[in-house]
């Protein structure tokens, strides 16, 4: 999944100059770590280091964060946001888990029960038939298909 996003936005930077993608990796893996994602609403960089990435825009401009900078401030912010690190990472859990039920509702509503009728076709999952079979992932998943008895 990372893959697809890294080279997608390579693409987008290139477009004709193919040959350039090593000079643009690093400010595409920039963009992918400091973008807030759907799911936590956190940036990766952010759930690592428990704080907003500066952007290096913002380090050669006079920003407010640039300017009101001091070592005392720099050494003790940390240090409170680590108290807050755990309920940080809870919160982006509660989140993943909301958007999780969010996206299985939307594919939820599209299933239709049906009812079986003796002697319909029908699979039988190989785990609960024989749950102590251990031939790893090459297995089937599934044995039949086998007429439904009731």
């Amino acid at each position: 999944m990372i893959n697809r996003e890294i080279i997608s936005g390579l693409k987008k930077c290139l477009e004709d100059n193919k040959g350039r993608w090593t000079e643009e990796l690093p400010s595409v893996l920039w963009a992918y770590r400091t973008t807030p994602w759907t799911t936590t609403i956190e940036s990766p960089y952010s759930l690592c280091f428990e704080t907003e990435a500066m952007i290096p825009v913002e380090i050669g401009v006079q920003s407010p964060r640039v300017v009101h900078f001091t070592e005392d401030n720099n050494e003790e912010g940390p240090r409170c946001l680590l108290d807050l690190v755990e309920e940080l990472r809870d919160k982006a859990a509660i989140r993943v888990a909301a958007y999780q039920q969010r996206v299985s509702r939307y594919y939820n509503k599209r299933v239709s029960t049906r009812p079986l009728r003796q002697g319909d076709l029908v699979l039988r999952n190989s785990a609960i038939v024989d749950p102590t079979d251990n031939i790893g992932k090459l297995a089937p998943t599934w044995e039949g298909p086998q007429r439904s008895r009731e």
